[in-house]
């Protein structure tokens, strides 16, 4: 579907649902961070100065709120690797999780369409925060979305991804209804941040939610299973596994009808598939899905008109005392570089970070691999600091040549398989990438111990910067 077609489609499911803007939460369209015409313009914009990334009090012994992180991310800055400024959160327990933006490279060359606002979801409380970040340094609170609309207007609740569509609006995957049960759906905001309704058509053949990513180009979007919000809140519980509690499917969406047109099951060897991430080039339909309990890297492409996956990586489950049972690596996230050249995962319970070269997308070599901790025995430092947990969200630069991470997952899963996370909060790192022979290498010089700030230890999560990064710009 060419980029026109695509944006009339949109207009005109908009007017069948009678969706028409409001001026409730309406905001001006001054311009943040830029929005680019290729991944390759993307590539040449300006280096990261600074990071967002949200730190969170839920599952510790501190009351208090939430709270949006900016970290100076820019080495020739006196506050390098510090945090910067905090905007707290207005309640208690919002467990903020993933986020985006209210418009990005999907975007590009439409009128009145800037990179100005978050939207930073809370995974708990289901309350949706925006943010305005005209000013990168000290954002301010625009509006909250409350739980109670969203319920009231979707019967939908537990929001995780966030993605601008090219219309202007804002979809944002959902994993429950109102009661926590699956298999949730997708909740829609028009530009002004009112809620528009519900993006599916039909929920046919849906078991559960997580991760998604549309490709209009091939009338296409993907979305992955973890599990109902009742079943993820009080932990993880291998019981839940085989009870058939937790998802081991893709989703592919007709993304015009908005309506699913192929599942595939990935069987055992794909048990909790999370994110996923399309070619960045438009025209492709490579990508793929880390299968977190697996410990699988899953390959999916389309084919005669029929969209196939299969395997290809698998980290081998390790013995490790004190564990009754094989420790999975668990990859909990992965991305992809803005050239499509190289994938990034990490193995939250092994502790390292993989790089692969896919320039065969159905083959992926090993090219750099770092330890940052880990349970099965491969202790790390940076610097005089010994790394608690593992390795889990991962950011890339826009061109490709730093790599961010933090090491928290979801706070009830941290406080079983980490819970020193809880008592010490989380750390942000930064890895060098050898993106000419491939190769990882720690920046010793980078290191933001959320574990030192001023209410106390924090969890961090996931990172976006100002001018955009690898997993939130989406080309049509």
């Amino acid at each position: 579907m060419q980029r026109r077609e695509f944006l009339t489609a949109a207009g005109a499911a908009a007017a069948a649902y009678g969706l028409s803007p409001s001026s409730a939460r309406a905001h001006p369209g001054h311009e943040c961070g830029p929005l680019y015409a290729s991944p390759q313009e993307a590539m040449k914009g300006e280096r990261e100065t600074l990071a967002f990334l949200p730190a969170l009090y839920v599952g510790t012994k501190i009351k208090k709120p939430d709270y949006l992180a900016v970290v100076d991310v820019d080495p020739h800055s006196k506050s390098y690797s510090q945090v910067v400024s905090r905007l707290a959160m207005p309640n208690i327990g919002d467990e903020l999780h993933h986020f985006g933006w209210n418009a990005c490279s999907s975007c590009h060359g439409e009128p009145g369409k800037h990179r100005r606002f978050l939207v930073l979801p809370g995974l708990g409380s289901s309350r949706i925060h925006i943010i305005d970040v005209q000013d990168p340094r000290t954002p301010r609170l625009h509006t909250v979305i409350e739980p109670e609309e969203i319920v009231r207007k979707t019967n939908l609740s537990a929001p995780h991804t966030v993605h601008c569509l090219p219309d202007g609006r804002i979809m944002i995957s959902m994993l429950g209804d109102a009661k926590g049960e699956a298999p949730g759906g997708f909740l829609l905001l028009d530009e002004n941040f009112d809620i528009a309704g519900r993006w599916e058509q039909s929920r046919e053949g849906m078991n559960f939610n997580y991760d998604f990513w549309y490709q209009p180009r091939h009338n296409a979007m993907i979305s992955s299973e973890w599990a109902a919000p009742n079943t993820v809140r009080p932990g993880f519980k291998l019981e839940d596994v085989q009870a058939g509690k937790y998802g081991r499917r893709l989703q592919f969406w007709d993304w015009q009808d908005r309506k699913i047109a192929q599942t595939i099951d990935l069987g055992e060897g794909g048990l909790i598939p999370l994110e996923v991430r399309f070619h960045h080039n438009p025209d492709s339909t490579h990508g793929y899905v880390g299968a977190a309990l697996s410990s699988a890297l899953w390959h999916w492409e389309k084919k005669d008109d029929k969209w196939q996956a299969e395997k290809v990586v698998q980290v081998e489950p390790v013995e490790t005392e004190g564990w009754p049972f094989l420790v999975p690596g668990l990859i909990t996230d992965l991305l992809i570089s803005l050239d499509d050249r190289w994938l990034y995962f990490s193995n939250w319970l092994h502790g390292d970070i993989r790089q692969y070269d896919i320039s065969n997308p159905s083959q992926p070599k090993l090219a750099g691999r770092v330890w940052l901790g880990g349970v099965i025995g491969k202790k790390a430092k940076a610097g005089d600091r010994e790394l608690i947990g593992g390795p889990q969200m991962l950011q890339l630069s826009l061109d490709g040549k730093r790599l961010y991470l933090t090491n928290s997952l979801y706070s009830s899963w941290d406080n079983q398989f980490y819970p020193a996370i809880a008592e010490q909060g989380s750390y942000m790192l930064q890895i060098d990438c050898d993106t000419e022979a491939g190769g990882l290498s720690l920046n010793e010089d980078f290191y933001v111990d959320f574990g030192k700030e001023p209410d106390g230890p924090a969890r961090a999560h996931e990172i976006r910067f100002p001018a955009g990064d690898s997993t939130s710009d989406i080309w049509v």
